[in-house]
């Protein structure tokens, strides 16, 4: 990951395998980013995983990602993978994105 001083915004990309779709993972996700003010997206995936684009302060995209890894009831989550990167400014609320 790119260093990037604790102070600015960031973005995390994160795909989130497991059982993780027909569970309201999407839902609970949206949910879960607007209670921690990110903004992004978040979107199933053919492969039946879930990828999540997220920009905001470092703090609370850590606490975001910790979520991710539990996920809600019903859930099995296997395996997070996060890519970090300079935040682009680009959205301005969570969506659900559609494929």
């Amino acid at each position: 990951m790119h260093e990037i001083p604790e102070s600015a915004n960031a973005r995390y990309q994160a795909i989130i395998r497991g059982r993780v779709q027909g569970v309201g993972y999407r839902q609970a996700a949206q949910r879960r980013a607007a209670q921690l003010a990110l903004t992004g997206w978040v979107m199933n995936l053919e492969d039946g995983g879930v990828e999540v684009v997220a920009e905001g302060p470092r703090p609370a995209l850590d606490a975001y990602v910790a979520w991710l890894r539990r996920g809600p009831i019903g859930a099995w989550v296997r395996e997070v993978q996060v890519f970090e990167s300079p935040a682009r400014g680009e959205y301005r609320e969570f969506t659900t994105r559609f494929l």
